[in-house]
């Protein structure tokens, strides 16, 4: 519950943070004539989401596991994660389009309007705001372990690239003239593509948790090791692996003196149980079947 209380305050702190700033990066936009702080402040908005989403499924995935959720909630995190990652993608894609339009629009003869100095103003503000929070919840995701807070944290980094690239082609475009207005909605293009990558980091982890994929084969080294340095395991197989949230599951089978009792068994079992969940948290599902070797 305590890492549920860290995960939501930073992302109440988040939320606003992203209130002010989109008010007042889309009005920067409209009365400044900016398309790209208008896309900015688009961008910004769907901060709003992603926070939501956090708040709301950090809560679920605090649970403990009950009868319809035998493993926990842990994957309403990984969902939010992957929500998210969306969320980053839609938004790239909108930038993209909005940026693309205006392109066209120059190469057609339209003359693009000059941004005004408070877009410039409200670009340079959001750039140091989103930077600030970024660093402050990434900290917070990594203290908690929690990816659904650090896919947050790199949502409001994705922001301040967003406003570095706004910050850039409106400067251009009220200082170097008409022929460079060009340089705003160009801006909104190349911060387009650094958003979508993110979003794609972000979402494909998640992708492979929901899949049901195996642990880093460097993990499953480490799980192989901890079980094979038992003097009492003679071999194990079909080790079974995969991410529940921030928990680890693991199955696998050993194979033990067929002549040990029932009782030495499930002892085995157990202390090697309590070995896994010393090094990968308390949490750690773990189910060990016990199997007598036999020379064939």
């Amino acid at each position: 519950m305590e890492r549920v209380k860290e995960a939501k305050k930073v992302t109440w702190i988040g939320f606003v943070v992203n209130f002010i700033l989109t008010a007042f990066k889309i009005v920067a936009g409209i009365t400044g004539k900016s398309t790209a702080m208008i896309a900015d402040g688009v961008h910004s908005l769907s901060d709003f989401v992603t926070d939501v989403l956090v708040i709301l499924f950090m809560g679920i995935s605090g649970k403990d596991k009950d009868q319809d959720h035998r493993y926990g909630h842990g994957k309403y995190e990984t969902f939010a994660t992957l929500l998210i990652s969306l969320a980053l993608l839609v938004v790239a894609v909108g930038i993209f389009w909005s940026g693309a339009t205006k392109v066209i629009q120059v190469f057609v003869g339209v003359v693009l309007e000059q941004p005004s100095y408070i877009a410039l103003w409200a670009a340079i503000i959001s750039v140091i705001s989103k930077e600030i929070l970024y660093r402050y919840t990434k900290k917070v995701g990594g203290k908690i372990d929690s990816n659904a807070v650090i896919a947050n944290a790199w949502h409001h980094r994705s922001d301040a690239f967003s406003s570095i690239g706004t910050t850039l082609g409106i400067t251009g475009a009220i200082f170097l003239g008409e022929q460079w207005r060009i340089l705003d909605p160009i801006a909104g293009l190349i911060v387009s593509f650094f958003i979508a990558k993110v979003a794609i980091q972000l979402g494909m982890p998640s992708v492979h948790e929901l899949l049901e994929r195996s642990l880093p084969q460097e993990t499953e080294d480490i799980i192989i090791e901890l079980i094979n340095s038992h003097p009492d395991v003679i071999f194990h197989h079909n080790l079974k692996t995969r991410k529940i949230g921030n928990i680890y599951a693991i199955d696998v089978h050993i194979k033990l003196d067929k002549n040990i009792s029932f009782v030495k068994s499930h002892d085995i079992a157990t202390d090697i149980e309590v070995r896994l969940r010393k090094k990968f948290g308390e949490k750690t599902v773990t189910n060990i079947h016990t199997e007598p070797y036999v020379v064939r």
